[in-house]
């Protein structure tokens, strides 16, 4: 696919690149500098010959292909098309069209949430904003205390332009080995003249079909030397979501049952009972036969309302720039989710004379089975299934503020002085729970046919009779992360001449950043299950409902269309959580907060002239040193009763960071660009802070942090070529490799339980006695992480963008942009099979791909995308003693496309559709051996569909 796209879409630019000579002369008109930390190293631009007015999506694309062609590092932008209109409706989906960058969906809502760089984790950027640092979080990452940011937080018109630096420069902040992207708001004196935009959009989901209103307005005006400006937008969005979920794997009866557990989960068919019945196969053919860890119906409705403010109060003279920035946004979550199927996991029959159902007499009886030779899945009739039911609600919720003081003084006409001090926080929390019932003892039919996403199961059982349902559970949780940070940096620049006609600009300054991170966890089960038995069976039968308490789901034609269960009026009456995670029910071995205080000191310098005459050459060189001191204050188990005290513990380091930088003028169109630099990442404080947890009852394995762990350091090389053939077009290629050292890496051992301090509730019932209590010497893998050797990454990219101006009319309307980067990435991880075979996978997407067409011609405007990455192994599988099937995250496309026409000079129509495809996105197993095919599309997991969300509205300018 993408070579079929690069053979078609180069010859084109050829072409048009020499169909019209006389556009060779033409210059797009340069956009104002933004006041930025890096803005100082770009070259001034040549002279204008002649100026083509150029308006809409073109001109955000010309304004960002300008800003790449002067900087001298690696660099990338997305700009606004008018102060208030950027390019997408969405700034996350305009992020993956920049080449480098891969895009993270939430799975709850389906809009872009992080980005890796260059194939690194997202925990290997650094974001700022306006230059001052920041970190936020939101619904499924509460909690996981990575560093990041969540660009789902934000609506696009609360920014002017994002700059994406890949390669390292003395003045950018440290702390992003894959990049640095440094987004920025919009200042009244960006457009000296009073300005008044507004937007007014109606949103649809086709899974959903539901309609929500969504709106923003933006006021800027400048009166002499003051400026004021301010912004507000509102949106909201439903959207369902249903298929298919493994919940974490496939696995046979003859591989799960071994001790210690070699599969995905623990299982044991059982063949001994006088129902069964093999149809014909072997015991050992069906006992290595595959069975999901869980074979169910997932659906879910997901309500978000996103409300933000942008401000700006600006003081701007001909020497002296004073602005007060504010924002603040505010993302409200709203989870319903609804799961029914059949449990296979931890099911074995040991004892018939424990009650149906009971742990030791809930193992599957096979009556009349089918193995599908392709893939050897295990399909047909079973008599002891056990069905689960639950209804699961939850409430997130993150609020980010932030203020800066900003200030620039020109003291000479070649000495300027910035400064900046800045305030931001990100308060982000998630309450939830889980009320689930059982129905034991089912007689089942399950059966995949052709569709993996929506299979089939039935029984003689009633799904809807309440008289049904038993062994009623309750869970509940509630998480808390906040970030905060303060900043304050001055720089100062200085142009200055050098001898043969060159010139130098240096640049110097002094920061510090303080960023405070903490977690606080909760867990009211405990409680929750108390009220649970006070209400007893008979209440919670009678408060069940047969009415699906999500419309619109799409069920398929084999499974059931409805069954008991609860609606969220009788779950937030009964079980709020906020009502049962009190202070008491305070999680110490999953809490804790971090501080970190960064003192950084920078030197750089611009070097301008020409080789042999002809040649411009602009270089940067550059030095940034940091010193880094961390306080941590968590709990840890101390006493002979092990009981959790507050424990504090510091560390410091430092870094020195060099960089280098150049881009030579090759001819008048071609640019050759080079770069190279250390970078660091510092580890997640999540593996940092963390206290021993065991995450999944089900799994003997356990997890332990480490605060003594170094930063990661990288030394990069980027080299590329750049043909701006003509003007608003590029042909570029680029190479990349980083040299990590002192990476994270996760190393495992056997333990024993006992040593490890936690409680027997920490295991679930499978490896419980009858009392509750867990053998100490049950043998346990514990995950420690430590400071690795030396990897390598490295990679190319290829780009293009052209504007089709010598085509005839209307075709020199259309234009097209394409970009794909390869990467061999750093962390492969060694996957060991049951057999001993080891096969190394990487955990990040080997490619990723985007192609955009455009048309603008008079009032009418058009665009579509494509944006595809490349399978990457799911991360919650990243290690293993012994597994047959590969988790990967299967690759996944999504297209684009809006239309807009402009009524007149105040008033523009537009339509935006996302995610068009309708795409599935799932997991799947992949057979290490080769022996039953890759299961792309027979052993999916987490296999959902989000529907496509259409926008109807207007914008206009008064």
């Amino acid at each position: 696919m993408k070579k079929k796209i690069l053979a078609t879409l180069v010859p084109v630019a050829l072409a048009a690149a020499y169909g019209a000579p006389a556009l060779a002369q033409e210059r797009a008109a340069q956009p104002e500098a933004a006041a930025t930390p890096a803005s100082n190293q770009e070259a001034t631009p040549a002279a204008d010959t002649a100026t083509v007015v150029v308006t809409g999506f073109r001109n955000s694309l010309q304004k960002a292909l300008n800003l790449k062609q002067q900087a001298i590092s690696v660099r990338d932008s997305i700009v606004a098309e008018d102060i208030g209109k950027f390019p997408e409706a969405n700034v996350a989906e305009s992020l993956q069209r920049v080449p480098g960058i891969i895009l993270n969906r939430d799975d709850s809502s389906g809009e872009g949430q992080r980005v890796s760089i260059r194939g690194l984790p997202t925990e290997y950027s650094v974001t700022t904003l306006n230059g001052a640092p920041v970190n936020t979080t939101s619904t499924s990452t509460i909690g996981s205390a990575a560093r990041g940011f969540n660009f789902d937080v934000f609506a696009s018109e609360l920014f002017g332009r994002v700059d994406f630096y890949k390669s390292p420069l003395a003045e950018l902040t440290e702390g992003g080995m894959g990049g640095v992207v440094d987004l920025q708001t919009p200042r009244p004196f960006d457009n000296p003249k009073r300005t008044i935009r507004y937007g007014i959009t109606d949103t649809y989901n086709t899974q959903s079909k539901h309609q929500d209103p969504n709106g923003y307005a933006l006021y800027s005006n400048t009166w002499d030397n003051l400026g004021f400006l301010i912004g507000a937008s509102h949106t909201g969005s439903v959207n369902t979501r249903s298929g298919f979920e493994a919940t974490g794997g496939y696995n046979s009866s003859a591989n799960g049952s071994s001790k210690p557990v070699k599969g995905n989960f623990a299982l044991a068919l059982d063949f001994d009972s006088p129902l069964a019945n093999l149809s014909g196969y072997t015991r050992e053919q069906v006992a290595n036969a595959l069975l999901p860890r869980i074979y169910r119906f997932y659906g879910s409705q997901n309500e978000r309302s996103r409300d933000g403010l942008v401000s700006s109060l600006q003081w701007k003279t001909p020497t002296l720039n004073v602005s007060f920035d504010t924002m603040y946004s505010k993302l409200e979550n709203t989870r319903k989710e609804q799961l029914f199927g059949i449990l296979i996991r931890s099911t074995a029959t040991t004892n018939r004379n424990l009650p149906v159902g009971a742990s030791g007499n809930n193992g599957l009886i096979p009556q009349n089975v089918h193995i599908d030779p392709a893939t050897n899945l295990l399909t047909g009739t079973f008599g002891n299934t056990t069905y689960n039911g639950g209804a699961a609600y939850t409430k997130d919720e993150t609020q980010f503020g932030y203020g800066a003081l900003n200030a620039s003084w020109k003291a000479t006409p070649k000495l300027n002085i910035t400064g900046q001090a800045s305030l931001n926080q990100s308060s982000a929390q998630s309450m939830g729970g889980t009320l689930s019932g059982y129905i034991y003892g089912a007689t089942s039919t399950i059966d995949y046919g052709n569709d993996h996403v929506y299979p089939s199961v039935s029984s003689s059982t009633s799904y809807t009779d309440p008289n049904s349902w038993s062994g009623f559970t309750i869970g509940t949780n509630r998480t808390r992360e906040t970030d905060k940070g303060k900043q304050a940096r001055v720089v100062a620049d200085w142009d200055y001449d050098l001898p043969y006609e060159w010139s130098g600009h240096l640049k110097a300054g002094v920061s510090y950043v303080s960023t405070t991170k903490g977690v606080n966890k909760r867990n009211g089960t405990s409680l929750a299950t108390a009220h649970l038995n006070t209400i007893g069976a008979a209440g919670l039968r009678s408060a069940m409902t047969t009415t699906p308490p999500i419309s619109n789901l799409d069920l398929g034609a084999g499974w059931p269309k409805t069954w008991a269960t609860w609606d969220s009026n009788y779950f937030y009456s009964q079980f709020n959580p906020a009502t049962y995670n009190t202070d008491a029910t305070f999680q110490p071995n999953q809490s804790f907060a971090a501080e970190e205080a960064v003192k950084t000191a920078f030197v750089q310098s611009d070097f301008k002239g020409n080789l042999w005459d002809e040649h411009a050459l602009r270089l940067n060189a550059g030095l940034r040193f940091a010193s880094t001191d961390t306080g941590i204050d968590n709990f840890k188990q101390k006493g002979t009763n092990l009981a959790y005290a507050p424990n504090h513990e510091d560390g410091s380091y430092s870094n020195v960071l060099p960089s280098l930088s150049g881009a030579l003028d090759v001819t008048d169109n071609l640019m050759w660009r080079a770069s190279w630099g250390k970078t660091i990442t510092r580890a997640s404080l999540s593996i940092i802070a963390g206290q021993t947890v065991i995450p999944n009852q089900f799994d003997n394995s356990a997890t332990s942090g480490n605060p003594n762990l170094r930063p990661q350091q990288s030394k990069n090389l980027d080299t590329s070529l750049e043909w701006y053939f003509q003007p608003g077009s590029l042909l570029s290629a680029a190479l990349f490799k980083k040299e990590l050292t002192d990476a994270t890496v996760a190393n495992t051992k056997v333990v024993t339980f006992g040593s490890l301090g936690l409680p027997d509730t920490a295991l679930g019932p499978l490896f419980q006695d009858a009392n509750g209590h867990v053998d100490p010497n049950l043998a346990m893998t514990l995950r420690t992480y430590t400071n690795g050797g030396s990897q390598t990454m490295k990679g190319f990219e290829l780009a293009y963008q052209q504007a089709f101006t010598a085509l005839p009319a209307p075709w020199n309307g259309l234009g097209a942009m394409a970009s794909y980067t390869h990467i061999n990435p750093f962390s492969y991880v060694p996957w060991i099979s049951n057999a001993g075979k080891v096969v190394s996978v990487n955990v990040v997407p080997k490619y990723a791909y985007s192609t955009t067409v455009y048309f603008e011609q008079g009032p009418l405007a058009m665009r579509m995308s494509w944006n595809y990455k490349d399978k990457s192994l799911n991360t919650d599988s990243s290690t293993n003693l012994g597994d047959d099937l590969i988790r990967w995250r299967a690759g996944r496309g999504y297209l684009d496309a809006n239309i807009s026409y402009k009524i007149n000079d105040k008033l523009e129509f537009r339509i935006d559709a996302l995610n068009l495809s309708n795409t599935l996105a799932y997991d799947y197993f992949e057979d290490v051996s080769g022996k039953y095919g890759n299961g792309k599309n027979s052993r999916m997991d987490y296999a959902k569909y989000d529907g496509r969300t259409i926008k109807f509205g207007i914008r206009g300018k008064l």
